[in-house]
């Protein structure tokens, strides 16, 4: 691993460290854990990319049934 120093708000290291507490785990691995989560968002399309594409889906496909809002529960179980 590489050691790095980055400088934090007192709200970020205390709400990290309060994490960091309820998870068990180190600050540092809280770290890592929100620059990997950070890392894979970036490389793998930001949420307003991921929006705009499930957006673009609306309306491309037709079921024919009616109901589906309202009858979902009864038409997964069908399955």
């Amino acid at each position: 691993m590489v050691r790095t120093q980055v400088q934090l708000t007192e709200e970020q290291a205390r709400r990290l460290r309060a994490l960091a507490r309820e998870e068990g785990v180190s600050l540092a691995e809280m770290v890592r854990r929100a620059v990997e989560g950070y890392l894979q968002e970036k490389e793998n399309g930001g949420f307003a990319e991921r929006a705009e594409r499930a957006l673009a889906a609306v309306g491309r496909f037709a079921s024919g049934l009616r109901d589906v809002s309202q009858e979902h529960d009864r038409y997964l179980a069908m399955e």
